[in-house]
């Protein structure tokens, strides 16, 4: 949320919790106020969505950056989102990577690690979400953390339980019947049906659905109807 895009209003009454960004690869502070002043409205949750210094690829180009410099623009991110919460009466409840920073910490150690102990810092009782069973979560626990296992709605899934590259075609779900077949199943099974054709088990906290995919709204008027008549 905070994207710049012009579905936030209609999406808040069908989510628990909002990933909103902090200025780095979308938004800016009146985003950001607005986009938490919607969520106050809705009484949804709010979280920090922290990313690369990118809004030319929407955060969703690799950087390899060194830890010092994650640190700090993981870290600067926080202080600008906590600070504006607090100023507004809002908690932070959850921080959330995005795009290429969240994909890379899936198997990456060391930048999980760096990114965890930025959040601990700034927000040690902020809940850590991570891509189920990857190491970000591992990292985040490590750190002291209290963390929840995503699962997406609107992404395909390899059978080592990482998300498939956007570039590969039917990575991102365009219709409904894939999104509601994934989620009925995390929902009853707790498990994914992979590209590969491989049903992996996962751990599942928390539900992701980007804006920007295609048929957004749609997506999430489903997810919410099969999480209510689970």
């Amino acid at each position: 949320m905070g994207e710049g895009l012009d579905n936030d209003e209609a999406l808040m009454p069908y989510i628990d919790a909002a990933n909103i960004a902090c200025g780095y690869h979308a938004g800016n502070i009146e985003t950001i106020k607005k986009t938490i002043a919607l969520a106050q409205e809705n009484k949804v949750q709010i979280g920090a969505h922290v990313s690369y210094a990118d809004k030319e690829n929407f955060g969703r180009k690799a950087m390899f950056l060194s830890n010092a410099a994650v640190y700090e623009m993981v870290s600067e991110q926080l202080r600008l989102f906590s600070n504006t919460a607090k100023e507004m009466g809002q908690v932070v409840s959850h921080v959330k990577p995005h795009g290429a920073l969240y994909n890379q910490a899936t198997k990456d150690m060391e930048l999980a690690t760096t990114i965890a102990s930025a959040v601990f810092d700034q927000m040690p009782d902020a809940v850590f979400f991570g891509l189920s069973g990857s190491v970000m979560l591992e990292a985040a626990k490590s750190r002291g953390l209290s963390t929840a296992h995503e699962v997406f709605a609107d992404r395909a899934y390899l059978k080592d339980g990482s998300l498939a590259s956007r570039n590969i075609e039917g990575a991102v779900f365009t219709n409904e019947e894939s999104v509601a077949a994934q989620v009925s199943l995390i929902l009853q099974e707790k498990k994914i049906k992979t590209m590969d054709g491989v049903v992996i088990d996962v751990a599942a906290d928390t539900i992701c659905i980007h804006a920007d995919t295609p048929n957004a709204f749609a997506f999430a008027k489903t997810i919410y109807q099969l999480v209510k008549n689970k």
